[in-house]
């Protein structure tokens, strides 16, 4: 197809628009496990670490599929792929409804909204920026990212109110229906490269629409076997598991019973969760602008080192009732959430070039493991010392390493805010 003029809107922003309301619509899935904790442990007598343990392998999969799933859009187009997705996470949510033992949370919330969700991950969202934008990459990559806190800030008071006033499945439910309800949009409207309608991507020069990668899971294996022999893969894949940690394993995980052992109701600790999303979308689209401009693994040190102090102070401020210490904290915490994602990305692209959307994959998946032992370890630790205190302070002093490696990963000669990206690491 020959190249042609885009139109005063560049279609690019369409895409990026569709890939935003897919990402608002597979939220919901991360809404619900702070939530369940306590309605599942009345109902069946499940420990906490327990339910955790169905958690744990909900995050774990969610990372572990993101590189395959990254290689696999590249083999199949992103639409084949994010599509069957939903579904798959519709279906897994769903099925919880009807269950009655442990195992059976774990396979429909860990094992089926796990693959499901992990197809949905970030490294969607570096796909689509990777193919669609050359200029505004960081920008773009903000506001997809912030696109799961906009989810969490529409679901989790609908969906605390569900499980408070008419019990947990209503709200498992409506999880499924909201994942099914974007299906539509991903099949009709998104597309795979820009060179699919004929026009450049936004910001740079018109491409042919590369041949479908076959192998997408040997390609997988050996993008990650060329990055793990690099220096900054490890430092970035260490500082993204403490990232996860302290994010999707503990706040989002832990932050509502934690909340509600010190008296404070259910609802009211969600609606905390809740306003986290809404600084996330300022906080993570501003550090999408900030990518585009600054130093990023200077942007991750700061990032680390705030998030850590912040988390330091946490245990002192919960109380049956929101104080303005609190929500200072909540406020601060949700400037902070995702703002690493932009920056990491970046980091991918500048040592990684074209690859950098899988090695992201991997550096997601290491994420996702740091949120699942942790999301595991604060239920153990609840069950064992009655408290969260010793996971909050344990986060805190991962946070100040985290800040740490990321001053050590070196700066690629020739690269920056803007620069070209680095050949692919397995050509």
């Amino acid at each position: 197809m020959a190249p042609k003029a885009p139109g005063r809107v560049h279609r690019a922003w369409f895409v990026a628009a569709v890939a935003f309301v897919t990402i608002i619509g597979a939220a919901g899935f991360a809404s619900l496990p702070g939530l369940l904790i306590e309605p599942l442990h009345r109902e069946f007598d499940w420990s906490r670490g327990t339910i955790g343990v169905a958690v744990s392998v909900n995050l774990a999969l969610y990372g572990l599929t993101a590189p395959f799933a990254a290689a696999l859009m590249d083999r199949f187009g992103i639409r084949r792929v994010v599509a069957p997705a939903l579904l798959v996470i519709a279906g897994g949510s769903l099925a919880t409804v009807w269950m009655t033992s442990a195992w059976q949370l774990v396979l429909c919330w860990g094992v089926l909204v796990g693959l499901g969700s992990g197809s949905m991950a970030l490294a969607f969202a570096a796909t689509v920026t990777n193919r669609w934008f050359t200029a505004r990459r960081g920008l773009v990559t903000g506001i997809l990212t912030a696109a799961g806190a906009s989810g969490q800030l529409i679901f989790l008071p609908l969906l605390a109110w569900l499980v408070d006033r008419h019990g947990w499945r209503p709200a498992t439910v409506t999880v499924s229906l909201a994942a099914l309800a974007v299906v539509p949009f991903v099949w009709l409207l998104l597309r795979d490269h820009p060179a699919d309608v004929g026009l450049a991507p936004y910001g740079g020069a018109y491409a042919q629409k590369p041949a479908p990668a076959p192998g997408a899971a040997r390609r997988a294996l050996k993008v990650l076997f060329a990055a793990a022999r690099t220096g900054p893969f490890w430092l970035l894949a260490g500082t993204f598991a403490i990232c996860g940690a302290t994010t999707n394993g503990l706040v989002r995980t832990h932050f509502v019973p934690s909340a509600h052992d010190h008296g404070m109701p259910v609802t009211a600790a969600a609606g905390l969760l809740a306003v986290i999303g809404v600084f996330d979308v300022v906080g993570t689209v501003a550090s999408g602008w900030f990518t585009d401009r600054f130093e990023s693994r200077r942007l991750l040190a700061v990032y680390y080192a705030l998030r850590g102090i912040s988390l330091l102070f946490l245990p002192i401020l919960l109380a049956p009732s929101v104080q303005p210490p609190l929500i200072f904290f909540i406020v601060f915490y949700g400037l902070d959430w995702v703002a690493t994602v932009p920056p990491t990305i970046a980091l991918c692209r500048e040592h990684y070039g074209d690859d950098g959307a899988i090695v992201f994959g991997w550096v997601l998946a290491s994420h996702q493991v740091g949120a699942a032992v942790v999301a595991y370890l604060g239920g153990l630790a609840r069950d064992l010392t009655g408290s969260y205190d010793v996971v909050w302070y344990a986060s805190g002093a991962l946070c100040a390493m985290a800040a740490l490696m990321a001053m050590v990963i070196r700066r690629r000669p020739g690269t920056g805010p803007g620069a070209a990206p680095a050949p692919a690491v397995a050509a």
